[in-house]
């Protein structure tokens, strides 16, 4: 594993993010593929050991049982110093009007809660999770900035949006004097490429840190087409991302699968390796439910895919809807 810069910042990330989506329990919040402590702790262990230092949760996620399950595993399996902590903030975590959102009242109050449930003092990344469309970005950014100034976030980072609210808020920040975003954390594989039109290009004039989510399309990339898990049964979202382009995600599935054969591998690598090899990527967010799944993942780094098998691969894509903004 190699360490690189987090965007146009100095702190050291792994070439890939663990996704912790993935771990939390499964009959709290709306994720019940969720896996529970015991065998996440085993992941975040193999994770660790395979030299990851980037982990990515939400205070959403499973409730807020995966901070705390990747709170513990942190305290247990390496040193606060040496982990990238990422955390997000959004959605609601209780019911009422100021339950969830990007107002100055719920930024505190979110950020208080992660870190009692993270069991730290601070998290390194803090990312909105989606646009609040009530909340003056003003509000929101000024706030943040205060999350920075206070010592309870190092960076802040932001999730999908469009690239026009993305460089306002880019802009307001630098006109204000606030901490501006160093990340964004966006739809991005092989079955949706929109990105590549316009937030993509905008990341890498302001030197942006991309760390994508869902790299591996909620797992359709690494089997076979018509193959069905407990996760594609109840993942509602998951599901309603990709069934507008059936037709021609099965052709680029079906061309990872070809490419996987002919070099004797696993499908998912292909598909890691695809994503790394492209410019614009910092370190895809990797969510696995086994620890074999990290092993092909770091794998992937080292398979160079040929322009051919480039080629190959994207060959099929055709236009999709914006996916993955709300």
């Amino acid at each position: 594993m190699k360490y690189i810069n987090l965007g146009n910042t100095g702190v050291k990330i792994s070439e890939l993010c663990l996704g912790c989506m993935t771990f939390g329990a499964p009959d709290r919040g709306d994720h019940p593929w969720t896996l529970p402590e015991e065998p996440s702790r085993q992941i975040i262990r193999r994770a660790v050991e395979l030299g990851f230092n980037f982990f990515d949760t939400a205070n959403a996620y499973s409730d807020g049982t995966s901070e705390e399950i990747l709170g513990r595993a942190i305290k247990d399996f390496t040193k606060r110093d040496d982990a990238v902590i990422a955390t997000k903030v959004f959605f609601p975590m209780y019911p009422g009007p100021n339950g969830g959102g990007l107002s100055r009242k719920a930024i505190f109050s979110a950020i208080d809660a992660s870190l009692k449930r993270l069991g730290t003092d601070y998290v390194d990344l803090y990312q909105i999770h989606r646009w609040d469309h009530t909340t003056p970005i003003e509000e929101t950014l000024e706030a943040l900035h205060d999350v920075v100034k206070s010592g309870k976030a190092r960076y802040l980072g932001a999730s999908s949006m469009f690239a026009w609210q993305f460089s306002k808020a880019l802009n307001l920040a630098r006109q204000h004097g606030w901490t501006r975003f160093v990340t964004m954390q966006n739809h991005y594989n092989l079955l949706y490429r929109e990105e590549e039109r316009e937030m993509m290009p905008l990341c890498q004039d302001e030197r942006i840190g991309v760390i994508p989510w869902s790299p591996l399309a909620r797992g359709r990339l690494t089997r076979p087409w018509a193959s069905e898990t407990t996760r594609t049964r109840t993942d509602d979202f998951g599901n309603k991302l990709y069934e507008s382009t059936i037709d021609a995600d099965r052709k680029i599935v079906e061309q990872v699968a070809a490419i996987a054969a002919a070099r004797g591998v696993p499908k998912a690598q292909v598909a890691v390796a695809w994503i790394t090899q492209k410019a614009f990527i910092t370190a895809p967010i990797i969510g696995a439910s086994k620890a074999q799944h990290l092993d092909d993942a770091v794998a992937a780094l080292e398979l160079k895919l040929d322009a051919a098998e480039t080629a190959q691969l994207e060959a099929p894509y055709v236009p999709h809807s914006v996916a993955g903004h709300s």
